[in-house]
């Protein structure tokens, strides 16, 4: 990145930090942008260059890490069957997330903990989620020549984003213990699921004919 890319980050990630030290203080309902603005010694007005509330702010790291997420689907290569490039995204996406600067680590338990205490990110985490489910959905159907309304790509998308909700379910949030996580559910999958149960089944064989003697 170029200087003014590198300044527009630290500033974006600066207002991040004092959303999150202030919802984690005082609350995220009592907490104003003005009061968020302070803390980077900017004004309102530059907020809103980069995020359009508060709730955008605090939900920035989990939009992230989705935005991530399918941009590493949409590159694994097309041979790949549903799952396994699903599995490879998340992992490069946990990768990504976790090579990132050690202060991103914080940011990121930090804003897990902030969402879990406050219903209402709660309910617009879930929102992403559910959008960023539709988009899974039709990149699966994309890649497996189908429509987003057939079954099977959303069974393959469901089925991996229950798996998604475990390892980022309670306990530690530190990218790479997630990343541990991962690796023990997707080695739980393996151990259950049959060979090819994510892709299409092939031609119906021909049901043998009884004949009398």
């Amino acid at each position: 990145m170029g200087l003014r890319e590198r300044k527009k980050e630290q500033t974006r990630n600066a207002l991040i930090d004092a959303a999150l030290d202030l919802f984690l203080t005082q609350g995220y309902e009592a907490t104003t942008v003005d009061q968020i603005a302070a803390e980077v010694d900017v004004s309102p007005r530059t907020f809103f260059r980069y995020f359009a509330s508060k709730e955008e702010v605090a939900l920035a790291l989990p939009a992230e890490g989705q935005e991530i997420f399918l941009t590493e689907l949409a590159a694994r290569p097309e041979s790949e069957s549903p799952h396994a490039a699903l599995s490879q995204a998340m992992r490069s996406m946990l990768g990504i997330l976790r090579d990132k600067d050690p202060e991103e680590a914080t940011r990121f338990t930090k804003a897990q903990q902030v969402i879990e205490a406050t219903p209402a990110l709660l309910a617009g985490q879930m929102c992403l989620l559910m959008e960023n489910e539709r988009k899974l959905v039709a990149e699966v159907a994309r890649r497996q020549g189908t429509e987003p309304d057939d079954l099977r790509p959303q069974f393959v998308v469901s089925v991996f984003t229950g798996m998604s909700r475990v390892c980022f379910g309670p306990g530690p949030r530190d990218p790479g213990l997630v990343a541990k996580r991962l690796e023990d559910v997707l080695a739980l999958a393996g151990e259950s699921f049959r060979p090819g149960w994510d892709q299409p089944a092939g031609p119906p064989q021909p049901v043998p004919q009884l004949h009398a003697s």
